[in-house]
């Protein structure tokens, strides 16, 4: 099993180019399963997420080929050969539950394993299944699967979530676009991917209006036609990426990067006394070699913290002037980076879905263990800012969520290599 070998070595300078988002990807990538005419998608990430996602879509009959080193995908479903989603792939990964909508939609019946994924709480599919219910579709649990079916057709209905879901919001759109009548979504997600995966299904021929907003409206087509969609910056490896000068100092460029992908963000890195500048090509991130300020951070759901970006924010302030609290209200079980922090010197105390983080003058590099996608990349930031070498073993979470992190740290000047094997 590979691992990251991190040396802390100071300030960063150059730019680092920010791939298509895997979590718009792996929203849009379903989206092929509404129509019989292919859909492409540009700019896409290059990362074992995405593969999973092809094979999952492969194993129902559709078409995926990989072009251009794996930054375009060619999709087609002309022709589904099941509708069964196996547990043998969908385990594997959450966003695997987006194929239910669509299925549902085009073929009025479904059979969708329950999903995994990283192990960062129980994100139940009640939300989902109550959403297709509304809008006429039949759900049963059998042996781990769900069992849906729409024997005659899904018709639009006034939806309102008890959490604005952003899986649910997505499953619930896609298969809206193909019901009879008008689907008012209230308390819909607002992310930046929900936005983006109706500017696809749009350009496919989709009635949708509100995205981005907290209701969502979606007017009934009778089919959707092919497409070529270019997938949005991903703004978690944008977020993360902002934090590697922030830690570390130096000045870094990321190319694609905008500050409306992350409002809340910019601003408590900028609280935390980091520069940020819009430029033509992204946004430059900049701080003096020095520890930044100690800030409260709560996750929140769109335009609030990302919680996809609590971890590598508490391993900055980790460094940090004075003491800062972290409250999680996103995920249960998501403070599981911090005994790893520890090993390299951090002070931090949690208490449920809270954590209180007193900043030290210096992490010390130590061996740790990633126990889930963002999880991982937080250590290796912070061994950015350690003294002597930090060893992030079990980083196959690493590779589901972000593309040649060695090469993109590397190009900057940090000091980071990828051991085969360990």
């Amino acid at each position: 099993m590979d691992a990251i070998l991190v040396r802390g070595n100071g300030p960063l300078k150059g730019a680092i180019p920010i791939a298509g988002a895997k979590n718009a990807c792996l929203t849009l990538m379903p989206a092929t399963l509404l129509s019989d005419e292919p859909l492409t998608l540009t700019n896409a990430p290059r990362l074992s997420d995405i593969k999973t996602m092809t094979q999952l879509l492969q194993s129902l009959g559709a078409e995926v080929t990989s072009l251009q080193g794996g930054q375009v995908l060619a999709m087609s479903s002309h022709d589904l050969t099941t509708l069964t989603a196996d547990y043998e792939i969908v385990r594997k990964m959450r966003a695997s539950n987006l194929v239910l909508g669509p299925l549902l939609a085009r073929a009025g019946r479904a059979i969708v394993s329950l999903p995994g994924g990283c192990a960062i709480g129980a994100r139940p599919m009640d939300i989902h299944i109550s959403g297709l219910e509304a809008l006429g579709a039949v759900i049963e649990l059998k042996d781990g699967y769900l069992h849906a079916d729409a024997p005659r057709g899904l018709k639009g209905a006034v939806i309102e979530q008890r959490f604005a879901s952003v899986g649910a919001t997505e499953n619930i759109v896609m298969a809206a676009t193909l019901a009879k009548g008008t689907t008012v979504l209230k308390n819909a997600a607002r992310e930046p991917e929900i936005v983006d995966l109706v500017k696809c299904l749009r350009a496919m021929g989709a009635q949708i209006e509100g995205e981005g907003t907290g209701t969502i409206t979606i007017e009934g087509v009778d089919r959707l036609h092919g497409a070529t969609h270019q997938v949005v910056s991903d703004r978690i490896e944008l977020g993360t990426y902002m934090i590697a000068p922030a830690i570390a100092g130096g000045e870094v460029e990321l190319l694609g990067g905008r500050r409306d992908l992350l409002p809340s963000f910019c601003d408590k890195l900028e609280a935390a006394g980091v520069h940020i500048e819009e430029t033509a090509k992204g946004l430059r991130v900049a701080h003096a070699t020095g520890r930044v300020q100690a800030v409260d951070v709560k996750t929140e759901v769109f335009p609030g913290f990302p919680t996809d970006l609590q971890a590598q924010m508490m391993a900055l302030l980790c460094t940090a002037h004075g003491t800062s609290t972290l409250e999680e209200t996103i995920f249960e079980n998501r403070f599981m980076h911090a005994p790893e922090l520890m090993r390299m010197g951090a002070k931090i105390d949690v208490h449920g879905g809270h954590a209180t983080v007193t900043g030290v003058e210096r992490l010390k590099g130590a061996p740790v263990m990633a126990t889930d996608l963002r999880a991982s990349v937080s250590l290796i930031l912070a061994g950015l800012a350690a003294e002597g070498e930090t060893l992030v073993r079990r980083v196959y979470h690493l590779d589901r969520g972000y593309e040649r992190v060695e090469e993109k740290l590397s190009a900057v000047g940090a000091r980071i290599e990828r051991i085969k094997g360990e």
